[in-house]
């Protein structure tokens, strides 16, 4: 099983939805976790709330700091660190242990539209949809027969479409 991290600022949205989303269509072959570099300390209630609407078990969720996942004693062995906010890809990171693949999968952050709550509910389910389609593409990836320079090109694409 391949372990993955999704990086924003204050994880509570984005990389919150991307954690989730991993973990139902990696279908087992890929673990996600999330974390950023000044977490919010709670998941967005607009995120839990769609979360929840898809039947996604939201128990567990919250809002981490990625030195969690950062070198060090008690550190996971992480092959892909993604980013999804244009902040979190802007700041330096710590070292990850295990040299992951990574890239960057940056989407307008939802928790910042300003509007009714409906229209927010439709900025998060827009958020989700993107990194439905990008997850998707990224879990049919030929792993086995790619390379780690083949596999980074790879989820650099993914990123920009």
């Amino acid at each position: 099983m391949k372990s993955i991290l999704f990086l924003c600022t204050g994880n509570s949205a984005r990389s919150i939805l991307a954690e989730c989303l991993m973990n139902r269509l990696g279908q087992g072959r890929f673990h996600a976790m999330s974390a950023g570099s000044l977490p919010a300390g709670q998941v967005n209630p607009f995120a839990r709330e769609l979360l929840d609407s898809l039947e996604y078990d939201t128990s567990g969720l919250r809002s981490k700091n990625w030195n969690e996942f950062a070198a060090g004693a008690d550190a996971a062995n992480i092959d892909f660190v993604f980013t999804v906010c244009d902040s979190a890809a802007a700041e330096s990171c710590p070292v990850w242990p295990g040299e992951p693949v990574t890239a960057h999968w940056g989407l307008p952050d939802p928790a910042a539209v300003t509007g009714s709550d409906a229209e927010k509910r439709v900025a998060f389910l827009n958020t989700y949809k993107a990194l439905a389609r990008r997850i998707e593409a990224f879990v049919n990836l030929p792993m086995d027969s790619l390379d780690r320079l083949a596999l980074r090109r790879a989820t650099a694409r993914i990123g920009k479409s």
